[in-house]
């Protein structure tokens, strides 16, 4: 339990299996190692497996050469640093980064553990298959065969869609692309990864607002802020190290603490304000703040009239949400909101922080637009100690989420259209028609072919109704048969009991992580199941992306042990089976047949990625910036002086052009403060120059030294050419323009000007928005007249005009854009309404499952719908009254002490020892009404059948009529301990049962997120 420990001794009320030997027992950390059998021959189990793992002798540890290896943290997304200390090939210490700006010397209790996540003996160990109920020892050769042999049986006979490939957020950069590239080679979008169902309604509604769907500043800018504003997030116990930068900014400069959140959180409780609130009514409450914003004319009026579009709309629905109305649907007091109002607008610039609490909803796009738009209200975006500051979970989902790990789009966030395949098919070097045979193919409305190539595929959040689910109401053309688990826990999910009947009813389930997760042992399948030893991310090297943008390279710290793989070289082992691994391989160097070599991954990446500039970070930069951490400043992390002098800190995406263009990267999004060169930027030109006769591009600023005074659109070459830059493109970039373009180089001589076709098509050119080259400069308008004479064949001009910064692979565009200034992707107003979203303006909707009634009508959720392959329920749910046998709302989240579905954390002893029981917060009301005692074990059932028995936990944290369960848990059903089917050796310390089980349907309109922050339950004595 969460409680202090008066003694230093762990309560343990209930234990099973590993620590069933001393459950009645007061146990210290001595005790707890040696009757877990870690204190004596932990080494020793290790190398009967015949690992690589060698006792470290105290005194050649203490007299022989130490190497000091730098590394990242793989939990959070914060980025820390660690320095691993190593001899003779053995990771025998560790220490926090101190020269890292991000952790600045620091670790979490997570942080502190890693290197028993490298080298645990719960590990996976060796490849193994469950044959007749057993659990056996297999080769590599072996697993690789028969499952390759399986999967293209299962592809001949109901095409490539039935195999599902679930990626993973603890993946590096480099796996994370090639996993994503790999699926397409494969021929399928059914692929994904954990971003689905933690961060998607972010990126969704982030990217549809502004331009881009990531944080806009950094833990470091939080400096600066005058306020922190923190709804639906938890960083004291998700991100800890992060709460350094938070009381920093609290600290000097007074900045008040805003905290909303159902629960009282131990971020809460560094909170100036806490504002508890009824889950899943963020909208209503945001828009209670913003209704005193406008009401009081607190609004940043020029800010709005020159950098938003749609503002008028919000305040058409804002006036809606009187004090009245928005204390009856969230509970929150209009006097107190008013208060939280005052404080953003008198401490500005504030910075609005969250996390999964606002994401994991059936509205949740809804939720993350209603952030965005308080911040464009009050004037807080672009400018330090400002922005939207989204702390993303795992230690690399930023950067598998930017290499397009989804089902709905290519790396670089390109999407599926035909253009997007053809820039990845150039960067690739591969032939179009081939790889459009790899998919298969489906009929449209119409009864015309179409190819699922350029169809979404399913979800991660609905892998399971890909199984379940009659072929006939879906639109992928057969059931999903084989899936694979490739470093995702499935206790993360919803609907756990559902899955169960999914996992049984495949043909086959593959799971590849370093640990084997609940994936093993949640269904009854005897058979069919495959467990890979992946490494751990320090036993490979390559770059991770941390939650500001700002990458990083990882050092390999030790050999691979026992018998597991680096991802990248099990994807190889993979494509040698399928015989494509020339193609994929291609343009990528092989340290040998199956060893890709990862710096030569990035540079692929470098290639292809301009959408979101992760072109000019080569694997050269990323490591100097590891090697010169101390040069950085702590606040604006720039370099001042040494060999990055003037870079920030992992040249945070954006960082435009080739590396040889040196861009810095960019620090804050859309800060026009500084020019486009030093990190600077404007908002995104990425919905059209104009909206039902309204401009939608700025009006009258831009970033310091822009060539173009006022709102532009993005850039394509026949802007160039319109503007008379074009004769500025070097010989180079003008040839590989014109290959991209489709024109015969043969008819192109050296020196000609030339253009691409498009991956995101441009809607606009410079000449249609009326742009000409600035008066300023020598040069007349009637200049542009010449420069657009093209010696090219006559159909030239016709394709270059649709040609823009995302697709030349040159990057001539974007470096001669910014030589005058300009961002590549325009000036533009930020949108306040989506129009292309169910809900255009961000509007209140009741969850499926709620327990207000009254509002129902009011507020009702979506019509069913069929989106992502699936048919979804909304309306069909929410019409059914759950709430008089299932009163209590049951919201999940974070602990301290463990991350994600748990299984490397609840294998890790020193974190074990810190958090042995998964249990619900009930208030104490709520308990005595019930008749529960704190530390009484109770059943949490949801209202379709999954049950959960756990220890309760009473409590003033949540408030009445609300419970509350943490995620990290797994290996307990249903009241039945699994720990027996775990293979020997691998079951984790500390099993429990997932709150997941009790979770019931609910899926965001727009991205599919799960919902998990607000269904309902009954507790009952157990």
């Amino acid at each position: 339990m969460l409680k202090k420990k008066t003694n230093g001794v762990a309560r343990r009320p209930q234990r099973t299996g590993i620590l069933s030997d001393i459950a009645e027992k007061s146990v210290d950390r001595r005790a707890f190692l040696r009757g877990s059998g870690l204190a004596i021959g932990g080494l020793a189990a290790i190398s009967a497996t015949g690992g690589t793992v060698t006792q470290a002798n105290a005194a050649a540890t203490a007299t022989g050469k130490v190497d000091l290896i730098k590394s990242v943290c793989t939990h959070c997304s914060v980025g820390c640093t660690v320095v691993a200390e190593v001899a003779n090939g053995v990771w025998t210490g560790q220490e926090p980064g101190w020269d890292s700006p991000f952790n600045l010397g620091a670790h979490c209790a997570k942080g502190a553990a890693v290197r028993e996540h490298a080298h645990g003996e719960r590990r996976l160990k060796y490849p193994m298959k469950k044959e007749g109920g057993e659990w056996k020892r297999i080769s590599w050769e072996q697993a690789i065969d028969e499952i390759g042999d399986g999967m293209m049986n299962i592809r001949e006979e109901s095409g490539p869609d039935s195999v599902y490939w679930l990626g993973s957020a603890k993946h590096n950069n480099e796996q994370a692309y090639l996993f994503r590239k790999f699926a397409a080679y494969w021929g399928t979008n059914n692929v994904d990864h954990q971003a689905r169902i933690c961060h998607s309604t972010t990126v969704a509604g982030v990217a549809n607002t502004w331009g881009y769907g990531a944080m806009t500043n950094s833990y470091n800018d939080i400096h600066n802020s005058k306020a922190i504003f923190i709804i639906g997030g938890n960083p004291a116990e998700a991100h800890p190290v992060s709460l350094l930068h938070l009381l920093k900014a609290k600290e000097q400069n007074n900045a008040p603490v805003i905290v909303c959140d159902p629960r009282f959180t131990r971020t809460a409780a560094h909170a100036d304000e806490y504002v508890r609130f009824r889950p899943g009514t963020d909208v209503a409450l945001v828009w209670g703040i913003l209704w005193h914003i406008f009401d009081n004319g607190w609004e940043d009026k020029e800010f709005i009239r020159t950098r938003v579009w749609g503002m008028d709309q919000i305040k058409e629905e804002v006036d809606r949400w009187t004090p009245e109305e928005v204390e009856r649907v969230t509970g929150a007091p209009g006097s107190q909101l008013k208060r939280v109002a005052r404080t953003m607008a008198n401490n500005r610039p504030g910075t609005v922080i969250w996390c999964m609490g606002g994401t994991q909803h059936t509205n949740g796009n809804n939720n993350t637009r209603a952030y965005c738009v308080l911040q464009l209200a009050l004037g807080n975006m672009g400018t330090s100690g400002g922005g939207t500051n989204i702390f993303r979970g795992h230690d690399n989902v930023q950067g598998a989420t930017d290499l397009g790990v989804l089902s709905h789009t290519l790396p670089g966030y390109y999407g599926l259209s035909a253009g997007a395949w053809a820039h990845w098919g150039r960067v690739w070097e591969e032939d179009s028609d081939w790889l459009k045979s790899q998919f298969a193919m489906t009929k449209d409305a119409d009864g015309k072919d179409k190819s699922l190539q350029n169809l979404t595929g399913i979800p991660v959040s609905r892998w399971i109704d890909g199984v379940l689910e009659d072929p006939d109401n879906m639109d992928n053309p057969d059931k999903v048969r084989a899936m694979v688990l490739w470093g995702h826990a499935p206790n993360s999910q919803t609907r756990q009991k559902e899955m169960k009947t999914a996992m049984e009813q495949l043909d086959m389930l593959v799971v590849v992580d370093p640990y084997p997760t609940v994936s093993a042992i949640l269904h009854d399948r005897t058979d069919g199941v495959y467990l890979l030893p992946a490494c751990t991310q320090f036993e490979t090297r390559g770059s991770v992306t941390a939650s500001n943008r700002s990458i990083q390279w990882r050092d390999k710290v030790v050999d691979p042990l026992f018998e597991s793989l680096p991802d990248e070289v099990i994807m190889a082992k993979f494509a040698n089976k399928f015989g494509w691994a020339d193609r994929l391989f291609r343009n990528i160097e092989m340290d040998d047949d199956e060893t890709p070599n990862v710096e030569s991954i990035t540079r692929e990446f470098n290639k292809g990625m301009w959408t979101v500039g992760y072109t000019g970070q080569s694997p050269e930069r990323i490591k100097k910036h590891m090697a010169n951490q101390h040069t950085f400043d702590r606040t604006t992390l720039q370099a001042v002086g040494g060999p990055a002098d003037g870079d920030y800190y992992g040249m945070p995406w954006p960082c435009w052009g080739t590396p040889e263009m040196n861009h810095p990267g960019t620090p804050n999004l859309y800060d026009m403060s500084k020019p486009v060169s030093e990190g600077g930027l404007t908002f995104r030109a990425r919905f059209g120059v104009e909206r039902d006769g309204d401009n939608l591009l700025a009006e009258g600023v831009y970033s310091v030294g822009s060539d173009i005074q006022d709102g532009y659109p993005e850039f394509t070459m026949q802007m160039l050419v319109d503007l008379g830059w074009d004769s500025e493109l070097t010989d180079a970039e003008r040839r590989s323009i014109a290959k991209v373009a489709g024109v015969s180089l043969s008819d192109v001589e050296e020196g000609d000007v030339g253009n691409s076709d498009d991956g995101e098509a441009a809607t606009d050119t410079a000449a249609a928005s009326g742009l000409t080259k600035p008066s300023g400069e020598q040069g007349a308008d009637e200049e542009v007249g010449e420069q657009s004479m093209s010696p090219f064949p006559s159909d030239f001009n016709e394709k270059a005009s649709k040609i823009n910064w995302k697709t030349d692979l040159s990057g001539g565009i974007q470096r001669v854009a910014i030589a005058h200034e300009c961002a590549p992707f325009g000036n533009a107003k930020a949108r306040a309404v989506v129009w292309t979203f169910p809900d255009p303006v961000p509007v209140h909707r009741e969850p499926l499952y709620t327990n207000r009634r009254d509002l129902v009508e009011d507020y009702p959720t979506y019509e069913d719908r069929k989106f992502y392959r699936l048919p979804t329920m909304y309306a069909s749910i929410q019409k059914n009254d759950f709430s008089k046998d299932y009163p209590m709302i049951l919201t999940s989240g974070r602990l301290v002490e463990y991350e994600g579905g748990g299984d490397e954390t609840r294998s890790n002893p020193w974190l074990a020892e810190l958090q042995q029981d998964m249990f619900v917060e009930i208030n104490t009301r709520d308990a005595n009404n019930l008749g529960v005692r704190d530390g009484e074990q109770v059943w949490v059932e949801g209202p379709e059948g999954g049950k959960v028995k756990v220890m309760a936990m009473v409590t003033e944290r949540v408030g009445e009529g609300v419970a509350f369960m943490p995620f990290h848990f797994g290996g307990h059903l249903e009241g039945e301990d699994l720990r027996s089917k775990y293979p020997e050796g691998a079951d984790p310390y500390v099993l429990g049962e997932s709150t997941n089980t009790a979770q019931t349907y609910g899926y965001d309109s727009v991205t599919q997120m799960q919902e998990t922050k607000a269904t309902l339950c009954k507790i009952s004595v157990a």
